[in-house]
């Protein structure tokens, strides 16, 4: 391929990048906050049944009364990969009063697990492959874009959801009133 052709095939997927990031702040800034209906995305999310790292099923259900931050990534996604440092730490931080972060992983088992282990990622990990981008859909990611985060309160019920890679001043400033 020559450097005409790369510099174009550039331009192109950059400015893509561009219009679609400029829409998700349109549609973020023109939609009210958790505009989708809370008590059907969770229940929805709370009973989604996925095999975790090692292949064992699991039910978001068992972590009912706790602080639930679920987030949708994938291996292949770099927002995704910067953002789980910040889970991490958070998880250290609160899992004495309540928290628990579980991430869902939009990929391959064999491409998870070696990743999971590698940065020693302290939180439930779930695969649950490109079926569980209907799953984010139910919770509120009409896009099915990725990096995609949840918060659920001890009740079950949907307190906040981003598109979008999270930081970790928001993540704790949105969990605090909830431990």
């Amino acid at each position: 391929m020559n450097k005409r052709v790369q510099l174009a095939t550039v331009a192109i997927v950059a400015s893509s990048a561009l219009i679609a990031g400029l829409a998700l702040r349109l549609m973020d800034s023109a939609a009210p906050p958790n505009a989708f209906s809370h008590a059907s995305a969770a229940g929805g999310l709370m009973a989604a049944r996925l095999p975790d790292v090692n292949g064992q099923p699991q039910v978001l259900e068992q972590w009912r009364g706790k602080v639930l931050v679920v987030n949708f990534w994938a291996t292949w996604c770099a927002p995704c990969r910067e953002e789980i440092p910040a889970f991490m730490r958070v998880q250290d931080k609160w899992a004495g009063r309540g928290l628990q972060v579980v991430g869902i992983a939009i990929d391959d088992t064999d491409k998870v697990r070696p990743y999971v282990t590698e940065l020693k990622v302290n939180y439930p990990i779930l695969v649950g492959g490109l079926d569980s981008i209907d799953l984010a859909r139910q919770a509120g990611n009409k896009l099915g874009a990725l990096p995609f985060t949840v918060i659920l309160d001890r009740q079950g019920v949907t307190i906040h959801s981003q598109l979008g890679g999270i930081n970790q001043q928001k993540l704790e400033k949105l969990l605090d009133p909830l431990l």
